[in-house]
């Protein structure tokens, strides 16, 4: 068994032993109940082992099973905060959502590590017009063709999510499409989206950035390299576009605006209304101060201080007597 199956695996059996979604308004009161982005869910689930560290009363409930699920889930009372990977839509909001931004990350595409044009693509990279060929229009469908080789002609296999999720979102919008645009095989969840392309020499998938590298070498996972893209559309990647080789490098991307915007996106968590439950309310207000330490660690982005600022207002006019925790 290759290590990206057994990586889908341990994270599958995580989201069954940390809790269920049913918690919402009929749980404890010092019960937290939290479903939807895998790309949020590892952040979340760091989160809340630190948390409880301090708080041991506290018991959390957190399921995966992407953003639109938790989306659903708050909507419905079933969880008292949902995980969201992508901008919270109008209709959304008209509803009555109450959101903040707790963290910045980014979505990229990644192929197979013995893809037959490697060596082209982490040299070219992948141009947003090519992209758009591949996932949308389907006018490019073989690798000789990405790498200017007409001599090449192994298949392109595109992969794409089947759940209603925020990384299919946020790609399809970076091709200012929407996820019911995207072509290709779908998959369910991050795991199972690059497990697929991990197996397959000829595939072409996108995932959120903690699925792709290892948080703890910092590497990306074994059979899986992120594509570079080819921002400026010169046909090579410049030094300014090489940060692919490990997580640190391509966070500080992300963070110094190098990487585009989509397919980096701010992360959310919402409720149905603005939280009333005290253990949320003093969990929300300290992933937003002494929690923004884990951020980095966790192989995410901070988000801007005035922004953390504004999220402390919208939880409490007057929280810390008009102090924030440094």
């Amino acid at each position: 068994m290759n290590r990206i199956k057994i990586f889908s695996i341990i994270l599958v059996l995580g989201l069954s032993v940390m809790g269920c979604d049913n918690g919402g308004s009929g749980a404890d009161d010092n019960t937290v109940t939290i479903s939807g982005a895998f790309a949020l869910y590892p952040m979340v689930i760091r989160w809340s082992e630190e948390y409880k560290k301090e708080n041991p009363d506290i018991t959390f409930e957190i399921t995966g099973g992407g953003a639109g699920k938790g989306m659903a889930d708050v909507m419905a009372g079933m969880v008292d905060l949902a995980m969201i990977s992508r901008e919270i839509r109008e209709s959304e909001a008209k509803q009555g959502l109450w959101w903040i931004a707790v963290a910045h990350d980014a979505v990229v595409a990644t192929v197979n590590a013995s893809n037959p044009v490697m060596d082209k693509l982490l040299k070219q990279g992948i141009g947003r017009d090519t992209l758009y060929k591949i996932f949308i229009t389907e006018e490019i469908t073989d690798w000789g063709k990405v790498a200017g080789d007409d001599g090449i002609k192994d298949k392109i296999n595109v992969y794409t999510r089947a759940d209603a999720c925020g990384a299919a979102d946020t790609w399809a919008k970076y091709l200012d499409k929407t996820q019911e645009d995207l072509k290709g095989i779908g998959v369910f969840g991050d795991p199972g989206l690059l497990e697929a392309v991990g197996q397959d020499i000829n595939g072409i998938g996108y995932n959120n950035i903690n699925y792709v590298y290892d948080i703890h070498t910092q590497k990306p996972h074994p059979g899986i390299v992120p594509v570079p893209l080819d921002v400026n559309g010169n046909g090579k990647i410049d030094p300014n576009e090489d940060f692919y080789s490990s997580l640190y490098d391509l966070t500080k991307a992300i963070k110094d605006g190098r990487y585009p915007s989509p397919p980096a996106r701010d992360l959310y968590l919402v409720s149905m209304g603005k939280p009333e439950k005290k253990a949320v309310i003093d969990f929300l207000k300290w992933v937003l101060t002494d929690g923004k330490k884990f951020v980095a660690e966790a192989g995410y982005v901070e988000i801007p201080r005035q922004k953390s600022r504004e999220n402390l207002k919208k939880l409490s006019k007057d929280l810390f007597d008009g102090k924030e925790k440094e």
